[in-house]
């Protein structure tokens, strides 16, 4: 650009710079500037450079104002709805991203932005002035081909890539419409142009068993098959235990130890162990020693990490280690020895831990157990039950004692339990869905919980006091700004929260948790104290965790399914065995926060994924019940409609478009939706009955409209099948 052009741009800018003149609106500005009708392309053209540069901003009244000239940088995450957030480094909050402001950026890009409204004690906004590197270069959709033409399309699964792909004839491989294929971007297009891609994989035909769920792992790069190397190199480890492993280990092949899991688990890697000593109770949690067959950097070691963590989908695991490990010699498997990790705590009459030792162990479990016959044994006195396991009955009845007063010590502290329902499937050998209810959380699930939880804080605080290079698992207290909503919204029903200088305590959240119990707001105040929470993380720092209302906490529980596990038994290892030097130490250093990021994006990443195929399956399941009436809990409330929550757990929407029968505005301040015309009020928390009126597939979406009680036959035969 010649000088001329540069000089433009300074007088408009400084006329921006001038607090009496701005905000201004380009007419404004160009009768200011005196810029003649015919040349007011050229002063748009230099507002725009101004904007790219992040020295200027137009608002959402179409006024330029002047901008931050610091320029960010970040991770953009898109969502859904068209507006985003940057990631930010550190412990800086997410940046708001409105819809107007995202430019051409995607989901996973990393961008400069320019923050442009920066209200203390509230999240910053900002704007995307530069795309630096692309997040996003395939793609997971649906082919269509254009009758009659040498190109077709591909529409994204991804509903954050709001736009359709472009492929000619030639880059298809061969797909034809009702394919699912993975697509390669090679341009990301712009104003006015679509991206354009090449089908790399054909996954499947849309209705073709399996196609759905693979179209899912594919979408989130999750890796299927593990390289030959590795699984070579997993065999030639799977040797069983011999006496040169056991050298150096404690043996703890005579203490009385059962695993106790879900019916269709196969990777055991903790078993528990729990005897009297006078008033106090030892407990041991032994894990698998999973590192003594992943050497740090070999070629299993770098998959697990690069993999961080299994994915448990809805038919399916993808594990991080191959089978001959996961399911073989690091499974604690009934009646053979193994070699372990173990933390043996001894805990007194209230539930603290006064004595520990971590150490490496040989061990050899009893029985393996699940939680149904545990819960037979314990809550429904089943008598066949308790005579098949009668020898280890005294010690589940000595379990259950010690989780109760482990919970208890955690409810005092202030620990936050939301007892909200997880999903489960059962399935045909198809993969349809037959049944979907709540999984039940009975008296086994909680002692395997307690137990795990107190080992996990065990072994984070001895290493956070012995000051050693560590993986914790870290909670930040809940974001300012929703606590304070939270604070505010509750007062519209009597109750009060304590919140410190921009801060509030676990125990206040608990505490208002127990005071809803059981009211007709419950379910609304518990969703929206969880909105309030934070994602826990992996770092190598420790912070504590808020939800736990622990000082230190860490995950050394499960290192066949989870990569910082692996990691932290590693450092316990070199520890144990007189090898932390200082080049050790340095080593460490040098790449937990790294180790951290990674397995914390993984874990991300498993969870949507886990997420979006139990979507799948519910709207599956529902596409076969258009029409039927169902009872619910308005779970959510948008300008858009209502969320509907029913008993197995299915979420649909009720989109204000179905609400005939009147115009209905949304109260943000209450989460009310109130009728115009008829007063009539929809709350959070209220319920309702629900018709099911449509389901897609490609959104993952069910629709519902409000239904009054007792219609139709076919509905009211499906609650009670429900209930």
């Amino acid at each position: 650009m010649d000088k001329t052009y540069d000089k433009r741009k300074k007088v408009v800018y400084d006329l921006l710079c001038d607090d009496l003149y701005t905000p201004m609106k380009f007419k404004e500005l160009a009768i200011l500037l005196q810029v003649p009708k015919e040349q007011r392309e050229e002063l748009r053209t230099v507002l725009e450079a101004l904007e790219r540069e992040g020295k200027i901003y137009l608002s959402k009244r179409g006024k330029y104002v002047k901008g931050e000239t610091k320029r960010l940088s970040g991770v953009y995450r898109a969502n859904a709805k068209g507006f985003g957030f940057v990631e930010t480094e550190g412990e800086t909050p997410d940046v708001y991203i409105g819809e107007e402001y995202t430019g051409e950026a995607l989901d996973g890009d990393t961008v400069e932005y320019a923050v442009i409204k920066d209200v203390p004690g509230k999240r910053s906004e900002g704007k995307i002035v530069k795309i630096l590197s692309r997040g996003m270069t395939k793609v997971v959709g649906y082919y269509e081909m254009t009758p009659g033409r040498n190109y077709g399309f591909v529409m994204p699964d991804n509903q954050k890539f709001h736009k359709d792909i472009f492929i000619p004839a030639e880059k298809s491989k061969g797909a034809v419409t009702g394919h699912k294929v993975v697509v390669e971007l090679t341009s990301y297009g712009g104003e006015g142009k679509k991206p354009e891609g090449k089908i790399t994989e054909i996954i499947g035909h849309v209705n073709d068993p399996g196609t759905d769920i693979m179209s899912i792992v594919k979408g989130y790069d999750l890796p299927v098959e593990f390289p030959e190397k590795v699984l070579k190199q997993a065999e030639r480890v799977s040797k069983p235990v011999s006496e040169a492993d056991m050298a150096g280990r404690r043996d703890l092949r005579d203490i009385k130890m059962v695993t106790i899991d879900g019916e269709d688990a196969k990777d055991l890697d903790d078993a528990v162990s729990v005897e009297r000593k006078g008033s106090d109770y030892i407990l041991g949690v032994h894990i698998a020693d999973v590192t003594n067959y992943v050497q740090e950097n070999s070629a299993l070691d770098h998959e697990a990490r690069e993999r961080g963590t299994s994915v448990y989908l809805v038919d399916r695991v993808i594990p991080m280690l191959p089978h001959t490990l996961s399911n073989g010699i690091c499974s604690l498997n009934a009646g053979e020895d193994r070699l372990a990790l173990s933390c043996i705590m001894t805990v007194d009459t209230k539930g603290n831990v006064i004595d520990h030792e971590i150490l490496e162990t040989v061990v050899h479990v009893d029985r393996r157990m699940t939680y149904t016959s545990v819960k037979k044994i314990l809550e429904d006195h089943d008598e066949i039950e308790r005579e098949t396991y009668k020898e280890f009955v005294p010690m589940f009845e000595c379990m259950q004692e010690l989780s109760g007063l482990l919970r208890e010590k955690r409810k005092q502290r202030g620990s936050i339990d939301f007892d909200f329902p997880e999903t489960k499937l059962v399935l045909d050998d198809a993969g349809h869905p037959l049944e979907i209810k709540p999984y039940d959380r009975n008296t086994a699930t909680k002692i395997i919980e307690d137990f795990m939880l107190l080992a996990n804080e065990t072994v984070a605080q001895d290493y956070y006091w012995q000051e050693l290079p560590f993986v914790y698992r870290n909670h930040e207290a809940p974001d300012d700004e929703k606590i304070k909503a939270l604070a505010a919204f509750i007062n519209n029903f009597g109750y009060s929260m304590h919140i410190g200088v921009n801060e509030v305590r676990p125990k206040e959240v608990q505490k208002l948790l127990g005071r809803v119990e059981g009211t007709p707001e419950e379910a609304l105040i518990s969703r929206l104290a969880l909105r309030s929470m934070r994602q826990a993380r992996y770092a190598p720092q420790n912070s504590g965790h808020f939800g736990l209302a622990a000082a230190y906490y860490t995950h050394f529980t499960s290192p066949i399914r989870r990569y910082p596990d692996l990691q932290i038994h590693r450092i316990i290892k070199d520890n144990l065995r007189g090898r932390m030097n200082e080049d050790k130490i340095q080593h460490y250093h040098a790449i937990l926060e790294e180790v951290t990021k990674h397995a914390s994006e993984t874990e991300r990443r498993a969870d949507e994924a886990e997420r979006e195929t139990v979507k799948l399956k519910k709207v599956e399941y529902m596409q076969e019940r258009i029409g039927q009436i169902f009872e619910g809990v308005i779970s959510g409330m948008t300008k858009w409609g209502m969320y509907v929550e029913l008993p197995n757990t299915i979420e649909g929407l009720v989109h204000v478009t179905n609400m005939a029968d009147d115009h209905y505005d949304y109260y943000e301040g209450s989460y009310e939706m109130v009728g115009e015309h008829t007063g009539k009020v929809y709350k959070l928390g209220q319920k309702v009955y629900v018709r099911v009126i449509d389901t897609s597939r490609m959104t993952r979406t069910i629709d519902f409209e409000i239904a009054a009680e007792g219609d139709g036959e076919d509905g009211k035969d499906e609650r009670q099948a429900d209930s």
